[in-house]
């Protein structure tokens, strides 16, 4: 969906209806939230499948994987539209190109928090599982090779 949106959003904003602008931004910067979140749900699942082996058993994972994947985005959307709904809208990036417009967030302070900052913080997450994860395979590579030495003595 995001590529969808983001495949239509300069057509879309070509017909300058606020409105539509408005829709086509929240959908865009949501799905957008939406696949980072996912990207890092993926991350504390490689964390409990490969380093919290054994007793790992969430009732309903799945469905709180789900809530979490798009329940965080939206809290995240509601709280820019509950500030300011015109956060969102068309920048034109040329005057002689009517398609470079595109409908997103306007503000830089909204964009900071609400996207970079959300990028950054699964960036810190994703980073501490991957370290995390290698630290395990490394442990697990050199307490199999401890025991390989003291088998073959």
């Amino acid at each position: 969906m995001l590529n969808m949106v983001f495949l239509i959003n300069s057509w879309l904003s070509s017909f300058n209806q606020p409105g539509l602008c408005i829709t086509t931004a929240v959908l865009l910067h949501y799905f957008l939230l939406a696949a980072f979140t996912w990207m890092c749900l993926e991350s504390i699942h490689l964390y409990l499948a490969l380093v919290k082996v054994f007793n790992v058993y969430v009732p309903k994972y799945i469905l709180k994987c789900c809530i979490a994947g798009w329940g965080i985005p939206a809290i995240v959307i509601t709280i820019v539209l509950i500030i300011n709904k015109d956060f969102y809208g068309n920048g034109s990036h040329s005057e002689s190109n009517p398609f470079s417009n595109f409908c997103w967030i306007q503000e830089d302070i909204a964009f900071y928090i609400s996207v970079v900052a959300y990028v950054f913080l699964t960036f810190l997450i994703n980073t501490a599982m991957f370290i995390t994860v290698l630290l395990q395979a490394h442990s697990l590579k050199s307490r199999t090779q401890k025991r390989s030495r003291v088998w073959k003595r």
